[in-house]
């Protein structure tokens, strides 16, 4: 397992090569109430109220993630060891999907500024270059403390 994505990688025989990932269905409802240290009628509870949804095989069995496991084993936690009643559980857990939604999108402006600003810089840069150079810049005097009388000649 690569622990920066959570990716496994495995070739069967001489097969193309395939990713198993964090979000990959593949405990049945017994193996995933084993890891989680949860009855599997538990885990049934909780995908009826929304708590942990795995995915479905095309015979309607429950397939479950190792993403599924670990969220069922923090709603144990919140449970179990905070009090916190399940429809809290559930909000806690939208909330923290809208977070985590959020600061993808977030990432993802911040790119945009940020290659925006680039392009920015590039075009002003090819403005600057396009200068004629037989142009030369005005520079202000420096002020003087002199004073200058001027007085208009007479008609004489």
């Amino acid at each position: 397992m690569d622990g920066r994505d959570g990716r496994r990688r495995f070739a069967a025989g001489r097969s193309a090569a395939y990713e198993l990932t964090d979000e990959s269905p593949v405990y049945v409802i017994s193996v995933a109430a084993q890891l989680s240290g949860l009855h599997p009628q538990t885990l049934r509870q909780y995908d009826r109220l929304g708590l942990v949804s795995p995915d479905r095989t095309p015979g309607r069995g429950r397939r479950y993630s190792a993403r599924d496991i670990e969220q069922l084993r923090e709603v144990q936690r919140l449970s179990q060891d905070e009090g916190i009643n399940l429809a809290g559980i559930k909000r806690i857990i939208e909330l923290e999907n809208q977070v985590t939604a959020l600061q993808q999108r977030v990432a993802e402006l911040s790119a945009a500024v940020e290659g925006a600003a680039a392009a920015m810089q590039q075009r002003e840069a090819q403005v600057h270059a396009s200068y004629r150079r037989d142009l030369v810049p005005y520079e202000d005097v420096r002020q003087s403390s002199a004073l200058v009388v001027w007085r208009p000649r007479s008609r004489e």
